[in-house]
């Protein structure tokens, strides 16, 4: 059976997204479009910014799900991912906190798209 391989975040504005996106995650995409953007996560596994659907998708569109990154180590590294972001700018939704899984914490791309950063499960 096959397995996902490919997770669109839909955003207005495919240019700041990419800067976004590159610049938070210190990775480069693929290639570049008008409409769409891939990054390689891994091999034939990619996450793209997509706007093609930017006449029906806006940043007062709630977002619903989460675009996560787990990390290794411990919960310092959390809180130093937190202390880079937020460094960079990016928007707090939830601070650092506990919860079932350990030590999270989630921000907001520029189109209200939610990062969740957790450790490794």
């Amino acid at each position: 059976m096959a397995t996902p391989n490919l997770f669109l975040i839909y955003v207005t504005d495919v240019e700041r997204s990419t800067r976004f996106y590159s610049d938070l995650f210190e990775m480069e995409p693929v290639t570049i479009t008008p409409r769409y953007v891939p990054f390689e996560l891994a091999p034939g596994v990619l996450f793209a910014l997509w706007s093609g659907r930017g006449d029906t998708v806006t940043t007062a569109t709630p977002r619903t799900s989460e675009l996560g990154l787990m990390l290794p180590g411990s919960a310092s590294g959390v809180d130093d991912c937190f202390a880079a972001w937020t460094a960079k700018g990016v928007i707090v939704i939830e601070e650092p906190h506990e919860d079932v899984f350990g030590r999270t914490f989630v921000v907001a791309d520029p189109d209200g798209n939610l990062i969740r950063v957790s450790p490794i499960d």
